[in-house]
C-alpha cells in the first residue's frame, strides 16, 4: 500500500490584515485572484488579505480551517509541476450558517474591496425591463428578509448598512465571465436597492464602483490524483489544493472607490478605460471554442479538452472557427493580433497535463451559450458573414441535451434542466427537437430563430446520435 504523507499546512507567520470580502472561494479564484493579491501584497505591501465567503456548502471552509486557511497551487505544464502556498485568505464563512456574520464583515469599514466568482447563475439574472430576477425564491426571500441568501442580496444589504452608517461604499469586482461583468451587477443591485429605499439606490450608483474585469486562466477540478501529487512536490497533504495553467490573465477597469486597490500593474494585471475588446475576445475564442469543445467532444466520446484537440477533425473545425467565424465578428484589443491569440489559445488546449472536464465546461449552457455563440451567430447571420460552424455548435448543444432526457444520464448541471429536458424529451424527430428547444425564451429571447431553424435540422442529421467532427469538416472543405 502505497503511503500517504500527512504533514499538514500551518500558519508560521500572523495572517495579513483584510481588506477584501469574496463571495464564491471555489478553485477559480483560489488559482487566479488570490494569486496576484499575493505577489501585490508582496511587492507593494498594503492590507489585503480576503475573507471568503461560500454562498452554499462549508466544503471549502472544512478544508481550508484545519490548515489556517493556507493552501497550496500546482501549477501544470510539460516543462514540470512548480508548487507555491497560498496565504491570502484569512478565514472563510458559510453564508447560510450566519448571514449576518458575512453582512458584518462586508459592512465592516476596513472592507474596502467585495469580490465576486459566482458563475452566471449567481447574479439572478431577468429578462426584458430588469436585469435583476425578481421571481427567483432567494430574491424574493431577500426582498423580505434583512439575513440574506443570494449575491445580489448579500451585496445590497450590505451597501445598505454602509450607508446608513454614514461610511463609504466598497467596491464592487465581478471575476465571472459575463458581458461587461461591472455594469451588469451595478445595475442588478442598485435595482434590488430601489427596493429597499430609492435613496440608497442612488447612493450606490453614485458612489459605488463596479470595474469590469476580464480573467483568464484554466483552472481543471481537483482530483485525489492531483493532491497525492502536490502532496509529493511540497510535503504536505492538502485536500484544498487548486491547480492552474502557467498562463494567466487579468484585465481591470480601473475605477476603485477612492482608488483604494492592491497594486495589480504591478504583478501583471492590465488597467485600462474599457475592458469591453478584451472582454469580447476572450468570451468567444476562449470561452466560446470551449463551448464547442464541451458539446462536440462530448458526443465524441470524449472526457477532457486536451483529448478532444488531438481529434484531427475536432482540431480543423476549432481553428476554422476562430479564423472564419469568431475572429471576423470581434475588433482585436490594443496591440492584439487574433491570429496570435488563436494559436496560444491552441496551445493551451494541448496541454496535456491539465484534466480540464469536458463535463464541468458544458455545464450551465443556457447561461453562457448566449454571449458565447449566439451573440456572433446572429451578428455574423444580420451581416452576412459565415456563421455555419456557430450553428454545429447550438446543434450539437441540442444533441447534448436530448441524449441527456432520454438515456437516463443525471441532468444538465444548468440552471435551466428541467425545461430544457422536457422539451428535448418530448421531441419526436429532428424538426421538433430544433422548433421545442428554439422556444426556450429565457435562452432565446426575440432572436430571428426562425433564419436558423431550417440549417440546425440539417446539421442535426449530420451529426447523427453522436459527432463525426471530421466528415463535417470535410464536407465543406
Amino acid at each position: 500500500m502505497k503511503s500517504v504523507n500527512r504533514n499538514r499546512l500551518c500558519r508560521a507567520e500572523p495572517a495579513p490584515k483584510t481588506g477584501i470580502v469574496h463571495l464564491g472561494l471555489g478553485a477559480f479564484f483560489r488559482a487566479h485572484g488570490a494569486i496576484y493579491i499575493k505577489e501585490a501584497m508582496a511587492q507593494s505591501g498594503g492590507d489585503w488579505g480576503v475573507i471568503g465567503v461560500s454562498l452554499r456548502s462549508p466544503g471549502v471552509r472544512d478544508k481550508l480551517a484545519e490548515q489556517g486557511c493556507l493552501y497550496t497551487a500546482l501549477e501544470l505544464s510539460g516543462q514540470g509541476l512548480k508548487s507555491q502556498v497560498v496565504d491570502v485568505v484569512t478565514s472563510v464563512l458559510v453564508a447560510p450558517e450566519d448571514p449576518n456574520a458575512v453582512l458584518q464583515e462586508m459592512a465592516a469599514e476596513a472592507t474596502r474591496i467585495v469580490s465576486l466568482t459566482i458563475t452566471e447563475k449567481g447574479y439572478c439574472r431577468g429578462g426584458g425591463d430588469t436585469a435583476l430576477d425578481f421571481e427567483h425564491p432567494d430574491i424574493k426571500h431577500d426582498l423580505r428578509n434583512f439575513a440574506p441568501k443570494s449575491a445580489p442580496g448579500f451585496l445590497a444589504r450590505a451597501l445598505e448598512m454602509r450607508w446608513r452608517q454614514g461610511l463609504r461604499p466598497f467596491t464592487v469586482l465581478s471575476l465571472d465571465n459575463l458581458p461587461s461583468n461591472g455594469q451588469l451587477t451595478r445595475q442588478i443591485v442598485c435595482e434590488f436597492a430601489a427596493q429597499i429605499d430609492p435613496d440608497l439606490a442612488r447612493w450606490i450608483e453614485t458612489e459605488c464602483r463596479f470595474p469590469c474585469t476580464m480573467v483568464d486562466r484554466i483552472v481543471p477540478a481537483a482530483t485525489e490524483e492531483l493532491i497525492d501529487r502536490a502532496s509529493s512536490i511540497s510535503g504536505y497533504y492538502d485536500t484544498a489544493v487548486v491547480a492552474h495553467e502557467p498562463f494567466r490573465q487579468w484585465v481591470i477597469e480601473d475605477d476603485f472607490v477612492d482608488s483604494a486597490r492592491p497594486d495589480f500593474e504591478a504583478v501583471g494585471a492590465e488597467l485600462v478605460h474599457d475592458v469591453a475588446p478584451f472582454e469580447h475576445m476572450k468570451l468567444r475564442m476562449l470561452n466560446g471554442t470551449h463551448s464547442a469543445l464541451a458539446y462536440l467532444g462530448r458526443l465524441a466520446g470524449y472526457e477532457t479538452v486536451a483529448e478532444a484537440i488531438r481529434d484531427e477533425g475536432i482540431e480543423k473545425f476549432i481553428e476554422a472557427l476562430w479564423r472564419e467565424e469568431i475572429a471576423t465578428s470581434l475588433d482585436a484589443p490594443p496591440d492584439t493580433d487574433l491570429n496570435d491569440y488563436a494559436a496560444q489559445l491552441k496551445s493551451r488546449y494541448q496541454n496535456r497535463e491539465i484534466r480540464h472536464l469536458l463535463e464541468q465546461i458544458s455545464m450551465d449552457g443556457s447561461q453562457k451559450l448566449p454571449q458565447r455563440i449566439l451573440a456572433p451567430l446572429f451578428e455574423n447571420l444580420a451581416a452576412g458573414k459565415p456563421n455555419q460552424r456557430l450553428l454545429v455548435v447550438v446543434a450539437a448543444w441540442f444533441r447534448f441535451i436530448e441524449i441527456r432526457s432520454k438515456n437516463g444520464q443525471s441532468g444538465l448541471n444548468d440552471p435551466m434542466d428541467k425545461q430544457l429536458l422536457q422539451a428535448a424529451s418530448k421531441a419526436s424527430n429532428d424538426a421538433d427537437l430544433v422548433e421545442r428547444l428554439l422556444q426556450v425564451a429565457p435562452v432565446f429571447g426575440d432572436l430571428p430563430t426562425h433564419r436558423i431553424a431550417g440549417a440546425l435540422v440539417v446539421i442535426l442529421r449530420q451529426l447523427g446520435n453522436f459527432h463525426d467532427t471530421a466528415r463535417l469538416e470535410g464536407n465543406r472543405q
